[in-house]
């Protein structure tokens, strides 16, 4: 596991210093994906084959997950799910919450994961069972917050469907919680989590590649990482915080009936 944690630190940590350096130079000119506001640059596309060479140079019979060039087969049982540019609009705007996320899933189980956050000059990193950290501190989630003073982060989909859906939750949340923080990018908030800087992350509509390093990361951390009424994180559902305000939040969001679309 280290060695591939070693490997994911050295291309996420080199496909951030090529977008930090190119992206003053970038064209405002973007292309859209699933609707208006899913966008995407050339600098997505060109840090994705960046990370596919290295991956490629590296260890050439692996298999490959990028949320730009979909699945690449190969002959292993190791596979690298990537997002070259989580938050996405983040960068297009200067914002500073967006990612280079790269996990290494082995057998279907991820075993490494690294979330390099450029513009903040952080790298978060995890292996299964020897846990987060952020730079030499190890990371650990907040414990003991009760639902009424937690900080949640969350995000919205791109469809105005579910976004309308998704401001009817948020508003039934927002009275019964400390705060709402709406950071734009799946993988710094939930490494926030990891770090206590957020209580408690929800979201309907992320992606393996999305998730992948940083719930490793919020796992090691000492955070439960689900999706609703007991079945796994997917895009239906994505819920994570500590034990206890895990269950709170379950339990508040479940009656809302939040995995549907207007």
């Amino acid at each position: 596991m280290t060695d591939y944690l070693s490997l994911a630190e050295d291309i996420a940590r080199e496909a951030g210093e090529m977008l930090l350096a190119k992206r003053p130079t970038m064209s405002r000119q973007v292309e859209t994906k699933s609707s208006p506001t899913d966008v995407v640059t050339a600098l997505d596309t060109a840090s994705e084959q960046l990370i596919r060479e290295r991956v490629r140079a590296a260890r050439p019979g692996d298999r490959f997950l990028g949320e730009e060039g979909g699945e690449a087969p190969g002959e292993s049982e190791v596979r690298w799910i990537v997002d070259p540019i989580d938050g996405t609009v983040n960068f297009l705007y200067g914002l500073p919450d967006w990612a280079v996320s790269i996990a290494v899933e082995v057998k279907g189980e991820v075993v490494a994961g690294v979330v390099n956050v450029p513009a903040r000059g952080e790298v978060y990193t995890a292996a299964l069972g020897r846990g987060a950290w952020l730079g030499g501190g190890r990371l650990r989630c907040n414990t003991g917050v009760p639902l009424a003073q937690a900080l949640v982060a969350t995000g919205f989909g791109y469809f105005a469907g579910r976004r309308e859906v998704q401001g009817e939750v948020v508003a039934k949340v927002l009275p019964r919680v400390r705060d709402i923080r709406r950071g734009g990018s799946c993988a710094v908030d939930l490494c926030s989590l990891a770090a206590g800087r957020v209580d408690a992350y929800y979201e309907r509509g992320i992606n393996p590649w999305d998730y992948a390093a940083a719930g490793l990361i919020a796992v090691e951390a000492g955070a439960r990482l689900g999706g609703l009424h007991g079945r796994p994180v997917g895009p239906s559902y994505a819920l994570c915080a500590a034990p206890g305000l895990f269950e709170e939040l379950h339990d508040l969001l479940a009656p809302l009936d939040p995995e549907r679309d207007a």
